[in-house]
């Protein structure tokens, strides 16, 4: 799955345009590497994600295409 569409149903970002511009921007990291948008992130890939002065450290557990509200959470893990 892209990383910007992760985000967005993972609910880290909001929206998916959001996320494609953080990671325009560099603020993504996957596997210590800069993603692009369409990044590819699978199970046991570690995401880096910096909003001003926070970052947030994740690992991916789970990728699905449709996630309801109260599940997100349960896609990835903070570490």
């Amino acid at each position: 799955m892209r990383i910007d569409k992760f985000l967005k149903n993972a609910r880290i970002i909001k929206r998916r345009t959001v996320a494609k511009e953080a990671c325009d921007q560099g603020r993504v990291l996957v596997n210590d590497r800069a993603a692009k948008p369409g990044t590819e992130v699978g199970v046991g890939d570690r995401v880096k994600i910096t909003f001003g002065n926070n970052e947030m450290n994740i690992e991916v557990l789970e990728i699905l295409e449709h996630v309801p509200k109260d599940k997100a959470e349960s896609l990835y893990k903070n570490i």
